[in-house]
């Protein structure tokens, strides 16, 4: 069995095996893979594309899903005893928590695969269904040049994930104060998508949102982009603050087409994690 707590973890290899699962998918094959089997899910109510995406993958792959909230992992309990309780009765356990160290220790205490659908410094399932569309379309798309426009947070530290394990270009377009260790940064908007090819978001927070003027993209700005340039931001995405509602408009955008995938690779990765050894 193997986890998916960090894109990191995974090499190349593995990326592109879940992505021939997902292929294999798409073409009938898995029909009833977890026919018998029961998963263990910990979602926040907030949560909408992971979760949904999730729990139809599971019922289309015959299996059984259990649902419990974020905050059960809270209480008192040590972790060591729930993972040592669910062991004898889920076949995989799926978390959704702010906390990684919360994530990485149920991992170390489980004895079935254990999935990470987000925390606060990383989203793998949802990099990695933009990098199978964006394999769908693009001959390699690790040749092409990435900016990120947000600030370190999940979204931005999950790109920078993938671009660590598959070797492509990443940048980002923040102000001072919000950039993420390790990469060239740029202040401006009309700076930052010259000369790139994947222009990625992340949504500001309310408080925050002024700081980020300079950094919204635009139709102007995607124009800048290299031709074929794509406009790929992350849900929940708001008009008129991190994109302008006529970007979005436009033929760069490819949000929803993009997350279409995302039942497909998050069955990939299930069926992945429970027949690859680590």
């Amino acid at each position: 069995m193997k986890n998916l707590v960090r894109l990191t973890d995974y090499s190349v290899n593995d990326i592109y095996d879940v992505f021939n699962i997902t292929d294999e998918i798409h073409n009938g094959k898995y029909k009833d893979f977890l026919k018998g089997k029961s998963v263990v899910l910990f979602f926040p109510n907030s949560s909408i594309r992971t979760r949904v995406t999730f729990e139809k993958g599971i019922y289309l792959l015959g299996g059984q899903s259990i649902l419990f909230p974020s905050e059960t992992l809270d209480k008192k309990e040590d972790l060591r005893d729930v993972c040592g309780y669910l062991n004898n009765w889920a076949d995989m356990v799926i978390v959704r928590h702010k906390d990684i160290n919360l994530v990485e220790k149920m991992a170390e205490f489980l004895t079935v695969p254990l999935i990470n659908a987000m925390t606060d410094v990383n989203h793998p399932c949802e990099v990695l269904t933009d990098m199978y569309a964006l394999s769908k379309i693009r001959s390699d798309f690790t040749n092409d040049k990435f900016l990120f426009c947000g600030k370190n947070g999940n979204i931005g530290l999950a790109w920078k994930e993938a671009s660590t394990v598959m070797g492509f270009d990443l940048e980002q377009c923040c102000p001072k104060g919000y950039e993420i260790g390790g990469i060239a940064t740029y202040n401006n908007i009309y700076d930052a998508t010259v000369g790139k090819d994947i222009v990625c978001t992340d949504s500001i927070p309310s408080d925050i949102l002024d700081d980020f003027k300079e950094c919204q993209v635009t139709l102007k700005a995607m124009k800048l982009a290299n031709n074929g340039a794509l406009l790929n931001p992350c849900p929940p995405f708001y008009r008129g603050e991190e994109v302008s509602a006529d970007v979005i408009d436009f033929q760069y955008f490819v949000g929803y087409e993009f997350k279409k995938h995302l039942l497909e690779v998050q069955q990939a990765v299930m069926i992945y994690c429970l027949t690859r050894k680590s």
